[in-house]
């Protein structure tokens, strides 16, 4: 099926999950459990959209594998896997706070972001409507507007966005990185929602992103989007984004920040 095609599927389902998290949100929402720590949270909301993703998905591509953060993963015989975050940025959607997203990608190849290629990718914040999107070779968008990653600026002139890890001695750490990056850049933002992160280097709204312990989930389709916009988004010395590490920047701020964060601790 032509990237096209995917794309328009990924997003007509995001919009639908969309509706509905915002939707269970004005109605009021409740923990209904944690995972890896006590701060790592889930809603019923979160099971919800993902299961209603999972539906229209088995709909429309029956032979299509699926990899979803709250229902795992389930080959398929196409070749290709729905990689999908029901609610990325659980915890401000949780408090409130109207920065959160849907993610959706479509990869070829296994479910692991080492190995696949993603296709086409779809990460929508359901408060403000604004709908990213991207195909393999075809660029990203914006609402259907062409987006760009920032041109080229010194260190000590880039917004750099980041993220925590739910692990209190992780955190720990990366709170020392971010402590000593602090004096060679000109801000810092932790907005909470890995999926916009990554969108907003694309779009130039920030020059730099980076964490440690993402999941594929929340990266695969922000990160075909930031590189059709013309973004480097890769792990350490050039490799794969992974749970490791992921740093998605203009090529030269890239290379100058990656070679900063190791020079701090990583």
């Amino acid at each position: 099926m032509p990237h096209d095609e995917l794309l328009t599927i990924a997003s007509t389902i995001a919009l639908r999950a969309g509706e509905l998290a915002k939707k269970r949100r004005t109605e009021g929402i409740e923990v209904a459990a944690t995972k890896s720590s006590p701060v790592d949270i889930v809603t019923e909301a979160d099971r919800e959209t993902e299961a209603l993703i999972r539906s229209l998905l088995m709909d429309a591509r029956p032979d299509d594998g699926f990899f979803g953060e709250e229902s795992g993963a389930d080959p398929g015989s196409s070749g290709l896997t729905w990689i999908v975050d029901p609610i990325d940025g659980t915890v401000n959607y949780l408090y409130g706070i109207p920065h959160y997203a849907v993610s959706i990608a479509v990869v070829e190849g296994e479910p692991d972001p080492l190995t696949w290629s993603a296709l086409a990718g779809v990460v929508i914040n359901p408060v403000t409507t604004e709908l990213f999107t991207a195909t393999l070779g075809g660029g990203a968008a914006l609402g259907g507007a062409a987006i760009h990653v920032a041109e080229s600026v010194d260190l000590s002139q880039a917004l750099v966005a980041t993220g925590f890890s739910y692990d209190s001695a992780t955190r720990a750490e990366q709170g020392a990185v971010i402590a000593g990056l602090l004096s060679m850049v000109r801000d810092i933002r932790r907005m909470g929602t890995a999926s916009l992160d990554i969108c907003f280097v694309a779009s130039g709204r920030t020059n730099a992103y980076f964490e440690r312990g993402l999941s594929p989930w929340d990266h695969a389709a922000g990160t075909l989007i930031a590189r059709e916009a013309g973004a480097t988004v890769a792990g350490l010395d050039g490799g794969a984004p992974s749970r490791d590490f992921i740093l998605a920047a203009h090529p030269a701020v890239a290379l100058e920040l990656e070679r900063a964060i190791r020079a701090l601790a990583l």
